[in-house]
């Protein structure tokens, strides 16, 4: 994976998997200060909207597993909540982290401040509801959901930096992620289930070793520990997953579409939206 200077890129050739992956970590270090830190009220704001369910559903922290009685049918929807309110945040986040990588790819890095001025806001957060509430739904039917996850991962990215109109953008989106025998829904999913590992071992380490040390009464704090400790994690894993969508996407272009010879052809000066403009 090359890195031009301070700038994460994608080569503009097709990569390997082990080199995609690569490159949405480098380009996570690169706007870390502003994607990790927009990430952090995001996640909390997801605790507090799941702390209802989780009790309905009768499950206690740290491991947030059902006790006592139990309640199937609350825990079903409390997964399916939750599988919408982390396809939300990271729809969200694929704002800024899909601008980063396509500035990156033209050998850029946008400034804080560009980061923050986010393109198209208002279809970005509509598309983001509608991305968390179909991933919801699909939560609800159990395996449907590894469909739903792979499939809308680059809608964000194609609202962006295609130009496309949101109501085309998740069309588009999915028939991207099923080219080359569905290699990017693939990846997207690969790409979660290992930070979903990462997150497992430190929401539950955290508290599990706090209270192993004796530093404080497990039952008495589990709830706040448990809690800081979940943001924390996702606060760093969901702007990771945006950034592993942003890189899908462009790479997804260079193997099917060409991108990068027609960013090899284009003249000097051309504006970015012509450069990512999506082939029709």
């Amino acid at each position: 994976m090359s890195d031009a200077g301070p700038i994460a890129v994608l080569p503009r050739r097709p990569v390997t998997v082990g080199e995609l992956l690569d490159a949405a970590v480098l380009l996570l270090r690169d706007q870390a200060r502003v994607l990790v830190p927009l990430a952090v009220p995001l996640a909390l704001a997801e605790q507090i909207l799941l702390h209802p369910v989780r009790m309905l559903a009768g499950a206690h922290p740290p491991g947030w597993w059902p006790g006592g009685e139990p309640r199937l049918g609350w825990y079903w929807l409390l997964l399916a909540v939750g599988a919408a309110t982390e396809a939300m945040i990271i729809a969200l986040l694929g704002n800024p982290a899909a601008r980063a990588g396509g500035a990156a790819l033209l050998d850029r890095r946008l400034a804080p401040a560009e980061l923050l001025r986010a393109a198209r806001p208002g279809a970005t957060v509509l598309v983001a509801l509608a991305v968390g509430l179909l991933v919801g739904l699909a939560g609800l039917a159990g395996p449907a959901w590894f469909v739903a996850y792979g499939l809308l991962g680059l809608v964000v990215p194609v609202l962006v930096l295609d130009g496309v109109p949101a109501h085309r953008a998740p069309g588009r989106a999915v028939r991207l992620a099923v080219r080359v025998g569905g290699r990017a829904a693939a990846v997207r999913l690969l790409g979660y289930l290992g930070w979903w590992l990462v997150r497992i071992g430190i929401g539950l380490g955290v508290p599990y070793g706090l209270g192993r040390l004796g530093l404080f009464d497990v039952s008495a704090f589990a709830l706040p520990v448990a809690v800081a400790a979940q943001v924390a994690v996702n606060a760093l894993a969901y702007p990771a997953l945006a950034c592993l969508d942003a890189v899908l996407h462009l790479e997804t272009r260079i193997r099917t579409e060409g991108l990068d010879i027609r960013l090899s052809r284009a003249p000097a000066g051309v504006p970015e939206p012509v450069l990512l403009a999506a082939r029709r």
